[in-house]
This record gives structure tokens, sequence and C-alpha cells, in this order.
């Protein structure tokens, strides 16, 4: 017996339904990814946490958010920088030190500025793991991984801003309750975002490596440029992104709904953006004696 072949129909139709398969999967994929990307963050995000606690238990004190540029041996170092050793990461911190025995000034000659490292970048950042030319003809490797500097950069109330020395005793509004590290995507022509050094406002390192919960945005002096200048003064609150330029002033991520943020007794939580809007600023404080009902 001989079957018939399909019609040119039938073939339609089958093919019609295949076609509906594949866009009814795609969807469910592309959620069982991303959510493999948000728990590899939010594994980045505890590890970094926990290279914090073990830096203070054996400094009496977290790293500098951003040392100043004058300050030897090593002007103009990162939070993250220092951080090296306690990741595992020994082989760019010697070459660091190296580089700054050689040249104090690390913003051209440095290999670190060029060096990705994975635990300082969220998978979920389409443009993580690379590195990118800016602006002065600077070949940068960002972070998605950002110190608290508390409210604002001006305010110095947080547990991260220029040249501090944040010991666990400081925090007294608890370190449960205490923000130490938020997610902020480097800005879209990667002048922010530097994991190795940075400037930022004022020489403050926001919103470079590090950032408020309510950040200003100021004008520099004396003719230079921020690229942020058509951006509003702010402040700037937490909110999603689209990878704006003006997205570079706000604590966000290319999760959907939220980002993570460590707090200073080594927990991860992922807040959502709908988070009460005067939370935020009493949980970026280290001692202002808030009383507040965290959202978790």
């Amino acid at each position: 017996m001989i079957r018939k072949a399909l019609t040119l129909i039938e073939l339609l139709v089958v093919v019609a339904i295949i076609g509906t398969l594949i866009g009814l999967l795609l969807p469910t994929v592309q959620m069982v990814r991303e959510a493999g990307r948000r728990t590899a963050c939010l594994n980045n995000v505890r590890q970094l946490a926990l290279a914090l606690m073990n830096f203070e238990s054996a400094q009496s004190a977290l790293p500098a958010g951003l040392t100043s540029t004058d300050d030897q041996p090593y002007g103009g170092m990162t939070w993250l920088t220092r951080s090296l050793p306690f990741i595992e990461q020994n082989s760019i911190w010697e070459q660091a030190v190296a580089d700054y025995q050689i040249d104090p000034v690390p913003y051209q000659s440095h290999l670190g500025m060029q060096t990705p490292v994975p635990s300082y970048i969220c998978p979920s950042d389409p443009d993580a793991g690379g590195v990118h030319w800016t602006h002065q003809n600077r070949l940068i490797a960002s972070t998605d991984y950002l110190g608290i500097n508390g409210t604002n950069y001006q305010q110095r109330n947080g547990i991260f801003y220029l040249d501090s020395a944040t010991g666990f005793s400081e925090i007294t509004d608890g370190q449960s309750n205490t923000l130490l590290i938020g997610e902020r995507p480097p800005s879209p022509d990667f002048w922010y975002g530097w994991w190795y050094t940075g400037y930022g406002q004022a020489g403050s390192g926001s919103p470079d490596m590090l950032l408020g919960v309510a950040e200003l945005n100021d004008p520099p002096v004396g003719g230079a440029t921020s690229y942020l200048e058509s951006c509003p003064p702010g402040p700037y609150a937490f909110t999603s992104g689209s990878n704006q330029q003006c997205d570079t002033l706000h604590f966000w991520s290319h999760h959907p709904g939220g980002a993570h943020f460590a707090l200073a007794d080594g927990a991860v939580k992922f807040l959502n953006y709908e988070i009460a809007a005067d939370i935020m600023p009493q949980l970026a404080t280290k001692s202002g004696g808030e009383v507040f009902e965290p959202p978790w």
C-alpha cells in the first residue's frame, strides 16, 4: 500500500505548529538562562562581601573606597583592587603592586586597567567580561559592583568614600541594616565603572566604583567634562535602568525587577525597585540612628 505524501496545506500546518511551539519555548529557555546568570551574580556579590569581611578582620578596617591620588604608594587604588588577595586573585594583585612601583599614576600604563576580573562582573550584563575603549583613548575593564558611599558623595555617611577606613565597630546602625555593595552596570560610554582605579565627581570615586543611593550630579569646575552634563542634578533614586548615560547615577541591574545588594554582615538581598523611597537612604548610612523596618 502506497502512503500519500503530505499536502502543501498539511505541511504548512505542521510548520506553523512547530513555530508556535518554538515561540512558546524560547521565553522559558531565556528565563532559565537568566535565573542561572542571576544566581551566578548573587554568588559574586556574596564572595565580595565575604572577602571584605576577611579584609576587615585582617586589617581592623575595610579598604578605602578610593585612595587619594597623592597618597603613596597606591594613589588612586580602589576597594576592589585591595580586595584581590581575598578573592584568590593574588597574581593580579602582585602585578598591581609591581606596576605601582614603576609608575605611581595608574591610569595609562597599569595592566590592571585592562584586566577583567570575573568576580567583579555580573553575567547578566551583555558587556560583561570584555575591555572597552572610552574617552581620552583609554582601554578599560569594568565592574558591575559598586561600594555604597551613603546618601551621596558629599555626605560621606556610608561605609565607603575617599580615603575611608571603616571598621565594623563604626557601623552603629548594625551590620545587618547597612548596605555594603550594590549593583550598577558601567556607563554606556565606559567612562564610569572602572574597577582598578578611577576618579569620579570631585575625585570622590562616585559614580565610578562608588555610588550613593540618592546620588547627585554636580558639574565639574575648571572647564573639565564629566560626560554627564546632559543629566539632571538629582538626587537619583534606586530604579530600573535602560543603559542610558544618566542611569550611571543610580543603582540598577540587568535583572528583571531589581538588583542585588550586600549588607555589612555578609548577607545578600535582592531588592525590588518598588522598595519605599525613604528606606534606601536609611539602609545606606552606617551611623544615622534611623528607626525603620528592613524590607526583608
